[in-house]
């Protein structure tokens, strides 16, 4: 479980967070607080730890950044788990399960087997990894287009700026993909736990009326 959490970890706060040292990097450099000399004198190993304590810290505090771009970037379509899921399986249209929110369901798959649920928690820290990734590559997007004005390369700076933009776009569009997959797969395993509606409808008063 502990290596769970870890890849957890690495992918939704410790990459994403990479990104942004890499840009508060790139603004030291352009204002001169960061040098190579500066740099150079701290011991290697220490330099390490720094970079990827900052690293967690930053993916953790900008958190959020992710959530905001993702409700601000249109849909093109609105696709829901159980919508997709019930086209592909219309012969579980009657199971108390899909009634459920697929994190609660990710708690009894885990509970159930967590070597399992090892793959569904894969795909939901791969989708926060991507999406909290597009914050950053936008800020470099930014920076690209004040590059492109107070630079000594403005085209190339102009294709950075395209490049970056049409990233960020592209990774919030991916982890919506795959948030889907993550819900699909949760639901698709959740269809083969061995007496898991009847356990739902018991802890569901209404349901256990209605039955």
């Amino acid at each position: 479980m502990n290596f769970v959490i870890g890849v957890f970890d690495l992918f939704a706060y410790t990459i994403p967070g990479a990104l942004y040292v890499a840009f508060f990097g790139y603004l030291g450099a352009k204002l001169h607080l960061l040098t190579a000399a500066s740099i150079g004198g701290v011991p290697t190993v220490l330099l390490v730890v720094v970079i990827v304590v900052l690293s967690f810290l930053l993916g953790y505090l900008a958190y959020p950044l992710g959530e905001a771009l993702e409700r601000i970037v249109p849909r093109r379509r609105d696709r829901n788990p159980v919508e997709v899921f019930l086209k592909r399986s219309p012969a579980a249209k009657d199971r108390a399960f899909l009634k459920e929110n697929t994190h609660l369901l990710l708690c009894a798959l885990q509970l159930h087997d967590k070597e399992v649920a090892v793959d569904v928690t894969r795909l939901r820290a791969s989708g926060l990894m991507v999406r909290n990734c597009a914050p950053p590559l936008l800020l470099g997007a930014i920076a690209a287009i004040v590059e492109i004005f107070a630079g000594k390369h403005p085209f190339v700076a102009a294709g950075l700026a395209v490049l970056l933009l049409f990233a960020s776009l592209t990774l919030v569009a991916q982890a919506r993909k795959l948030s889907l997959w993550a819900g699909m797969k949760t639901l698709e395993l959740c269809f083969w736990i061995p007496e898991i509606d009847e356990k739902l409808t018991a802890a569901d008063p209404d349901q256990a009326v209605g039955a």
